[in-house]
């Protein structure tokens, strides 16, 4: 039971607009089932999790709007979906878990990065809840002033 991921160097896709949307509160690795013109184009880095998200329906996860795009060479027998659902791979118990989290707590499954480990795809999914505009600005403003504060104490 892995909580804590670290996509590191090896990562192909981030999705940098999550931090900047949510609070995540907790993150999960989950495996992914995919084709082999899917892991091709991953090894390419042709793919975006901007406008994806993770939903669980009959006790397995699902990613949806991840956008893997197909080499031209990779695959000329198989018709190509870029978008398909995509079936996450996660333990019955952090399953469970995830599914008290979101439909109790009112959290969101956001996934965060997509990266290699030990030759194999793994998906960063965040437990998040939802930023309101004042938390936005109040996040933007918190960082500004550690930049600032940063920079006056190296002009020391």
């Amino acid at each position: 039971m892995s909580k804590k991921s670290t996509p590191g160097n090896n990562q192909i896709a981030g999705n940098k607009k999550a931090y900047h949307d949510y609070f995540i509160e907790d993150h999960y690795e989950a495996g992914l089932a995919l084709q082999g013109w899917e892991v091709k184009s991953l090894r390419a880095g042709r793919a975006h999790l901007k406008e994806s998200y993770v939903l669980l329906r009959d006790g397995e996860a699902f990613l949806f709007g991840c956008h893997i795009s197909p080499l031209s060479s990779a695959s000329t027998h198989v018709q190509a979906d870029p978008t398909r659902t995509r079936k996450l791979l996660l333990h019955k118990e952090e399953i469970g878990r995830l599914i008290g989290s979101v439909e109790r707590k009112g959290y969101t499954l956001i996934p965060l990065a997509l990266y290699w480990k030990h030759n194999r795809a793994k998906l960063d999914i965040g437990l998040a809840r939802g930023k309101k505009e004042h938390d936005k600005r109040a996040t933007e403003k918190d960082r500004d002033w550690e930049r600032d504060k940063q920079r006056l104490l190296r002009e020391r």
